[in-house]
């Protein structure tokens, strides 16, 4: 089959693949019949090792299937492998790897990243030429960063939309599994197919399901917001101008283009969510220690010892900076201070998303303030600069509001991604604006 020879290709050559489905079934009937699908690493399927890109989970091999995976297998949809990512999704850039574990190259320009943490998810979606579809998962930003930086679709729904029983959570109240395509409509289809209720899942939302695989390309009569904050300090004004050309495409075909400010968003958000995400990861890391969960170690001297010793050698940098930032917040003698106001910062974050959406449909702004950096210019970065990377993507996220990263016009011969955020349960909008932005961006 030519996709499975393209992930052979793909894992060797760029890095992409955890690992490939060495049983590969293809289906006759069902939407998804004759399409590949790629699966992010922490997501589980029954049979592969899924390992979330950590090495404390190297050798773990599910029994079941996430419910995501099941309504891909009934629609006809064939496993391709596991996609590889940053470490249980830490990072915005995929060089946060589990040891023995596969760091994805840009296909766009293998020295580049692919973005992160679905980086292998986007680079596969950019390489395959055979028909395709990507199972990726945001939780501040991980389906549309590697989208804008690979150059393709990524779909984010709204928080509950999609059943997260089978994922391997990263942050509770912030996980969302979504997809990828080359075209709005190609995420859009597979996005439709996963959505709906899941008793499986305690934050699963029972609301109808839109036919945004069938959404047509909408823009007069729509109201676009241009989030002024995103447009200014902070994002490369090659990328900026990308940006606008393709809005003042989308107005000339009859879209009303207006501006609109996100401040409190723009200078709180990266803020609050590293303070909530880190907070939750610390506690669904807490099982990973050797015992129960995960790799271990042979059992000598104090459980303390022997647990800090398991994670010390099995966790990567960034997950044990992480982990611990997450707990400091939520000792006694900070809780209040910290993750408790986030929480609060988190609410009144939302409401001025609610106050623009009176006015808007949805709101636009670029979804990366740069083009995919060089590696080596990465390794340059401190752990603050990695996390104010995510400016763009976070607040969405943090709201748990559906949005959509598609690629317009590339500066340099890289890749640029624009980003519509809409109402919560409104994805028929994102799909109807966004393949409408597509069709005057690549007519």
């Amino acid at each position: 089959m030519k996709i499975m020879d393209e992930a052979l290709v793909a894992k060797e050559k760029f890095g992409l693949f955890n690992a490939i489905n060495p049983n590969p079934k293809a289906f006759s009937k069902g939407r998804l019949a004759g399409i590949g699908i790629s699966v992010k690493d922490n997501i589980c399927v029954e049979g592969l090792p899924s390992t979330a890109g950590s090495a404390i989970l190297s050798n773990y091999v599910p029994v079941f299937n996430a419910t995501v995976i099941e309504k891909v297998l009934a629609e006809g949809g064939l496993i391709v492998g596991k996609t590889s990512q940053d470490e249980f999704g830490f990072g915005t850039f995929s060089v946060n790897i589990g040891k023995g574990l596969s760091m994805p190259k840009n296909p766009v320009d293998p020295n580049r990243s692919c973005g992160g943490s679905s980086g292998g998810a986007a680079g596969f979606t950019r390489f395959a030429s055979a028909p395709h579809t990507a199972l990726a998962e945001s939780t501040g930003g991980s389906i549309a960063c590697p989208a804008a930086f690979c150059g393709v679709a990524g779909f984010t729904p709204t928080y509950g939309r999609v059943s997260r029983f089978g994922l391997i959570d990263y942050a509770n109240s912030l996980d969302k599994i979504g997809s990828m395509g080359k075209t709005v409509s190609k995420a859009s289809l597979l996005l439709e197919i996963l959505m709906g209720f899941d008793p499986r899942d305690s934050t699963s939302v029972n609301q109808p399901v839109p036919e945004i695989s069938n959404a047509k390309p909408v823009l007069k009569g729509k109201t676009i917001g241009i989030v002024e904050e995103f447009f200014g300090d902070g994002i490369d004004s090659k990328v900026s101008k990308s940006c606008e050309n393709a809005l003042d495409a989308a107005k000339s075909a009859g879209a009303k283009v207006v501006s609109v400010s996100l401040s409190k968003n723009a200078r709180f958000g990266v803020a609050a969510y590293y303070l909530i995400a880190m907070a939750e990861t610390s506690t669904n890391l807490a099982k990973y220690c050797g015992m129960r969960f995960g790799q271990s170690l042979p059992l000598q001297g104090h459980f303390d010892d022997f647990f800090s010793r398991v994670r010390s050698e099995f966790f990567g940098a960034e997950a044990k900076r992480r982990v611990i930032l997450g707990t400091f917040s939520r000792m006694s003698g900070y809780r209040d201070a910290y993750y408790l106001k986030a929480l609060k910062a988190r609410s009144a974050l939302m409401k001025e998303y609610f106050e623009v959406f009176k006015h808007c449909d949805v709101v636009c702004h670029p979804t990366m303030p740069f083009v995919a950096p060089r590696f080596s210019d990465i390794k340059k970065l401190s752990p603050m600069q990695n996390y104010a990377a995510d400016l763009c993507t976070v607040p969405a996220n943090l709201g748990g509001f559906p949005h959509l990263s598609i690629p317009v016009k590339e500066v340099e011969k890289l890749p640029v991604g624009l980003m519509l955020t809409g109402k919560h349960f409104d994805e028929l909008s994102v799909a109807e604006i966004g393949k409408g932005i597509e069709s005057v961006v690549n007519p």
